[in-house]
């Protein structure tokens, strides 16, 4: 049986204006989700909350704490810039709500091991999207890989490559201004879904992240990362927002899956495979053609119903912020070693971010 359940959204501008007019409008028309209030510091586009949740003036707020107060909510969204997540989960924990949120977790690994800790103390579900993995091509990418077709994997190739150079190309200003914006902003999502195509956690991690001189960001709009996985799969990723053209933006990457039985291509979309042939040559274009999955919803859409899913009973969505972590650790052990010169191993490093939340918890 699902239930409806009531929604504060938090944040209505940029992503957050996706959220209101696509991510929740078929959610809510399955009768899932009853909006009851929304929230951003910009009063301008509190209209995107009018005009596609239905919400009155006055259940638009650019004061958090009020909205919340006014209306009784059984969760929050939370699609604000990445630094200001942690006090919106605060004030959502105080008001006994679960959250969805945007990712990353945190702009910080001991931000993000805070809020999960502090999820998982107040007894409240959290979820992450991390809409690019349960896209249709990479959903139907991680299908062929996990039938046993192919066989085992040896490694995985990203590349994800953008012509967005220039101030304000790349949406919001707050990307150009970060520290590490590629990582952050970009890599969260696509070391995600090779960690999530290769099936393991990620032992190992080596990066570099640069900015050229011509890209107009803070520091880190490029960068190259080499993984290996506890299971023995290894990785390279691609990563550029300064590129003079770009060839993989976003929703059009580039990956290549080596295994043992044949290699998998999914290229802006389309997926193809070449079978194992002794002494033979091929080029792109020339393999057997996959048919993308079918179904209703895809990534924020299908995420959405899944954390409603478990707010209902069900278990907990794949991207629950207890099992997110291991993205979030991934992109800042990255900029680790990106800043150390050194690899990182990735499980050490959150168990010791975690250990350090923990003491500081308790004193």
């Amino acid at each position: 049986m699902t239930n409806k359940y009531r929604m504060i959204q938090v944040g209505t501008g940029g992503q957050g204006n996706g959220w209101c007019s696509r991510f929740l409008p078929p959610n809510i028309a399955d009768g899932r989700i009853e909006p009851v209030a929304a929230v951003d510091v910009n009063p301008d586009v509190l209209i995107n909350a009018q005009q596609h949740l239905g919400l009155p003036p006055e259940k638009c707020y650019t004061d958090i704490e009020r909205a919340f107060d006014e209306n009784p909510a059984d969760f929050c969204t939370v699609v604000v810039p990445p630094a200001f997540h942690e006090s919106v989960v605060d004030v959502a924990l105080a008001h006994d709500m679960h959250v969805i949120s945007e990712k990353p977790i945190a702009d910080t690994l001991e931000g993000s091991v805070r809020i999960a800790a502090k999820v998982r103390r107040a007894g409240k579900k959290m979820g992450v999207t991390m809409s690019h993995r349960f896209d249709q091509d990479k959903t139907t990418l991680r299908r062929e890989l996990r039938s046993g077709r192919a066989g085992a994997i040896d490694y995985i190739i990203c590349r994800f490559t953008c012509g967005l150079r220039n101030f304000g190309d790349w949406g919001a200003h707050f990307r150009h201004t970060m520290e590490e914006t590629l990582m952050i902003e970009g890599s969260v999502h696509h070391l995600d879904i090779i960690a999530d195509l290769a099936d393991s956690k990620c032992d190992t991690i080596y990066a570099q992240t640069w900015n050229p001189t011509w890209g107009e960001y803070n520091t880190g709009s490029q960068g190259h990362v080499m993984m290996t996985f506890e299971n023995g799969t290894r990785a390279f990723y691609e990563g550029a927002k300064t590129n003079a053209s770009g060839f993989n933006g976003w929703s059009q990457e580039y990956f290549r899956a080596e295994c043992e039985n044949e290699t998998l291509i999914m290229d802006c979309r389309r997926i193809e495979r070449f079978p194992y042939q002794p002494k033979q040559y091929s080029r792109e274009g020339q393999g057997e053609e996959v048919q993308l999955m079918q179904q209703a919803k895809w990534r924020n859409e299908w995420l959405i119903a899944q954390f409603l899913d478990w707010l209902d009973g069900g278990p907990p969505m794949e991207t629950n912020v207890e099992a997110n972590l291991q993205s979030v650790a991934l992109i800042f052990a990255a900029i680790e070693s990106s800043h150390t010169g050194q690899p990182v191993k990735v499980q050490e490093f959150l168990r010791q971010a975690q250990e350090e939340e923990e003491k500081a918890h308790a004193a």
